[in-house]
């Protein structure tokens, strides 16, 4: 009996381990809020959605430890205006203009520091 017990708790501990972390939706005014997840808990992505259901305003996306890797913005499902997106050291400015990439800019990090007197 302890062994079907054991096996029992050992089956059911897997299979929580390895559920699948469901997206929230959360009505906000005229739009939905969409917040997806990594298995870890911690926050992929969030955004809204219009009454369409299309991607509609800021969107921003994290890695699995939590720091921000990208922010933008969706205007009925089209990528508008500037998106910046993270890469250690580096930030990338991309503007997209009719959900295509108009200019790429890449701002390094350095050690620079400017004083005025």
């Amino acid at each position: 009996m302890k062994k079907i017990v054991f096996m029992a708790m050992v089956i059911l501990g897997v299979s929580v381990y390895a559920q699948e972390v469901k997206p929230n939706f959360e009505k906000k005014g005229e739009v939905i809020k969409g917040t997806y997840y990594y298995d870890n808990g911690e926050v992929k992505q969030e955004g809204t959605y219009n009454k369409e259901g299309k991607l509609h305003g800021e969107w921003i996306m994290y890695n699995a430890e939590g720091d921000k890797t990208a922010i933008g913005n969706y205007e009925k499902g089209v990528k508008t205006g500037k998106w910046f997106f993270w890469k250690k050291d580096e930030l990338v400015e991309v503007d997209y203009a009719n959900n295509q990439i108009a200019d790429v800019t890449n701002w390094q990090s350095s050690n620079t520091i400017a004083v005025s007197e």
